[in-house]
């Protein structure tokens, strides 16, 4: 890893370290480190247990469960300079417990994990903002779960372990995580090296066609169906008008699909009230992002011409800006997502707002990260 120094036109490579040199600690560090910045792991996660006990007749203790934004459960397992060798076994132990884990059972461990790390919130509005989704769709832990490992150094039988597993549809993915040092600075990167990034879709495709799917509810089923169709016709339309937002991003099952810049989030979101475009900050407990985007609050709405919602989100970790579709509009689709009929309309405001939208904010928010950073 290089540093770029601008001034002298050149780069500063980095000291590659070793977490034990700069006395980093598994739980105490990394594992927090990751439980809030899930995103540095490439997607969506909401962290739902820490350091997790609760299994029937063991006293083994799971690292970190998280929920996806599909609601499938996914064991992260964190170590530092080395896997050592038995970390899948232990991996899939963990995996297997979780794996009867029901809808009930979930919200309560995750009610606990809120009560004891958190606000108070309440565990199920938690979930149901998180997976945009109305009661009586939210479905937990209906497919495979999916584990996640981060270290610095992946032992050859672990990798050669990992491989065999994908081949035989385990989800699984490793992360390396590697400390670098300059001066008394110290930066963290974290890079996902199995499988290789721009193979992951196209395993998961091959995954999902050779499996069968669990029973789920009529409701969530066609639901899933229209939304990724939905998607997919949102990405070609943005394609056809050269615009690339979501060029790298697979259309999935979820009420939201966006795309990363920094530590922020363009987001195309059909809420449970609403339609809407957004720009979300999933780590932002201390406000410093939307606070920092508000003192521009005035030149970005100008810049808009239309209206913009901020949202802090106090006591939360999120913040959020967001455009709603208006009332005029929402009024004439609201309840008719699932006919078909009404997409092309859809689709066409989507685009037109998000363009709008990225626009006016996106040159604010390329300054404020370099302000924050």
């Amino acid at each position: 890893m290089y540093r770029i120094n601008k001034a002298s036109n050149n780069v500063v490579k980095l000291d590659q370290r070793l977490f034990k040199e700069l006395h980093i600690k598994e739980r105490e560090h990394l594992q927090e480190w990751i439980a809030k910045n899930p995103d540095m792991l490439g997607e969506e996660l909401l962290i739902i247990q820490k350091e997790f006990s609760g299994f029937n007749d063991t006293n083994e203790r799971l690292d970190l469960l998280a929920l996806d934004k599909d609601g499938g459960l996914v064991i992260i397992e964190n170590k530092l300079d080395d896997t050592g060798r038995n970390v899948v076994w232990q991996a899939l132990k963990y995996t297997s417990y979780c794996s009867t884990l029901s809808n009930s059972q979930i919200i309560k461990l995750y009610q606990d994990y809120l009560d004891r790390w958190g606000n108070g919130e309440d565990a199920k509005e938690s979930l149901l903002e998180f997976l945009e989704r109305e009661e009586e769709e939210l479905l937990l832990n209906r497919n495979d779960q999916r584990i996640i490992f981060i270290s610095n150094n992946f032992r050859k039988e672990v990798t050669s372990t990992v491989l065999w597993l994908l081949k035989h549809n385990i989800q699984i993915q490793c992360f390396r995580a590697i400390p670098y040092s300059m001066g008394e600075d110290l930066f963290l990167q974290v890079e996902q090296i199995i499988p290789l990034p721009e193979t992951k879709e196209f395993m998961i495709d091959i995954q999902e066609k050779q499996k069968e799917e669990f029973e789920k509810s009529k409701v969530v089923e066609e639901t899933e169906i229209h939304l990724k169709k939905f998607w997919g016709l949102l990405k070609q339309d943005l394609s056809d008008h050269k615009i690339d937002f979501l060029e790298r991003v697979g259309s999935k099952p979820y009420f939201d699909i966006g795309f990363w810049k920094g530590h922020g989030r363009f987001g195309f979101c059909i809420g449970r009230k609403n339609f809407r475009v957004e720009l979300y900050f999933s780590d932002d407990l201390e406000k410093i992002m939307i606070d920092a985007m508000l003192k521009h609050k005035e030149e970005i709405e100008k810049k808009f011409d239309g209206e913009i919602i901020w949202e802090r989100l106090v006591n939360k970790k999120a913040s959020r800006i967001r455009h709603e579709m208006p009332s005029a509009l929402k009024n004439n689709l609201e309840g008719r997502f699932n006919e078909e009929k009404y997409w092309d309309d859809l689709i066409a405001w989507y685009r037109e707002a998000m363009v709008k939208f990225y626009n006016a904010l996106y040159p604010i928010w390329e300054k404020v990260q370099r302000e924050i950073s």
